[in-house]
């Protein structure tokens, strides 16, 4: 570190603490420290994502943050990145019924929002993915703007663009505690050593609870829960390499092509301790058993591949994000469930706002605020 006292110290250098850095110094905050105790930014829940941007989701604030997220990765600022970060590959969601109905019902208020979702019907779903039983299809919706996230270097024109504006990163270092004076945050205790700040942002990821522990800060229960994905190898004869990600949401399963392959995921959200996630054999069945379900011409004859990553939920399954009120100059920016690499582009701005001006006109702050969850003194 070149100094000891910051304006602001991130703790965690995953997608939401570089966004963050990006923004704040876009605003022209240029006394910032992001701290990582990883030896590379982005080493655990960034690192690990299947890497898509995906404009659904049954939740209306999450669908509001995808799709603005959505609009920043398609159209992000002149210089930002060397190369195009959303490809759009598209996104199929596939239903039976009773989904079914809940979904169509669902289109219109997505379609105001600005997302182009094309409705399908169980003929227009199979002529796209013939390999799915048809038995399992009652319909689908198509989002053909959606695809692929390039995580990497998402991540990395953030950190570049922090860097070039006066942030500090530090990779290696453990954050130990979080110092209080006068009732206000006033710095962190790191296995480098003692740092001040007025501002410290929970961006821990997994960890974010176990930070906000050591402030002394609300008691907001957030929950890591392990996601799995699976490689195999697509079935001799038939061409999957340019299908969409398919999402059956009633069987709960995804898959969509990968280096010539095929990847999957059970959709698995399963309670742990922070850790550095591995897949779980129990998982990692599922993931087959449930492709097999859903389009038995591409049961896996074998895993290729498996890894495992953590996605932390607030207990109404939105981030939480904004100062907390118990505790001034301690920061949320947590609970990302696993939308936190599409969102950034939306959420780094909107928590870059809070944290300057204390509001912000961007997003109704309220539906992010960790007050939510525990009322101040």
């Amino acid at each position: 570190m070149e100094k000891r006292a910051y304006e602001v110290v991130i703790v965690g250098g995953g997608i939401a603490g570089a966004s963050l850095a990006y923004f704040l110094t876009a605003r022209g905050l240029r006394d910032v420290l992001l701290l990582e105790r990883e030896a590379q930014p982005g080493h655990h829940s960034t690192g690990r994502s299947a890497a898509v941007a995906v404009e659904w989701d049954p939740i209306p604030a999450l669908q509001a943050l995808k799709t603005q997220g959505a609009a920043f990765l398609r159209q992000p600022p002149a210089d930002f990145a060397s190369a195009p970060l959303l490809r759009p590959t598209g996104i199929l969601v596939v239903c039976e019924e009773p989904v079914w109905s809940a979904v169509r019902a669902q289109v219109p208020a997505v379609v105001a929002g600005g997302t182009r979702v094309e409705p399908q019907s169980a003929a227009e779903v199979l002529a796209r993915v013939p390999a799915l039983d048809p038995a399992r299809v009652a319909g689908g919706v198509f989002l053909p703007d959606d695809g692929h996230i390039e995580v990497h270097e998402l991540l990395w024109a953030y950190l570049r663009g922090a860097a070039q504006r006066g942030a500090e990163r530090v990779c290696g270092v453990t954050v130990r505690g979080v110092r209080s004076a006068g009732g206000r945050v006033a710095g962190v205790s790191t296995s480098a050593g003692e740092v001040e700040a007025r501002w410290v942002v929970d961006a821990a990821g997994a960890w974010a609870g176990v930070v906000a522990a050591q402030a002394g800060a609300s008691p907001i229960p957030l929950t890591p829960c392990r996601r799995t994905i699976i490689t195999f190898a697509a079935p001799d004869g038939l061409a999957v390499r340019d299908w969409p990600l398919v999402e059956h949401a009633s069987q709960h399963v995804y898959f969509a092509p990968e280096s010539g392959g095929l990847f999957a995921s059970p959709m698995d959200e399963e309670p742990l301790a922070p850790c550095d996630a591995t897949p779980d054999e129990l998982a990692i069945a599922t993931a087959a058993e449930r492709v097999a379900c859903v389009a038995p011409r591409l049961a896996p004859r074998h895993i290729r591949r498996a890894w495992a990553g953590l996605r932390t939920f607030s207990p109404d399954r939105v981030l939480v994000v904004g100062e907390d009120p118990l505790l001034p100059g301690f920061f949320w920016l947590a609970g990302q469930g696993g939308c936190g690499i599409e969102t950034s582009g939306a959420v780094g701005a909107i928590a870059a706002d809070l944290l300057l001006d204390g509001r912000t006109q961007r997003f109704d702050a309220g539906l992010l605020a960790p007050g939510r969850f525990a009322a101040p003194r």
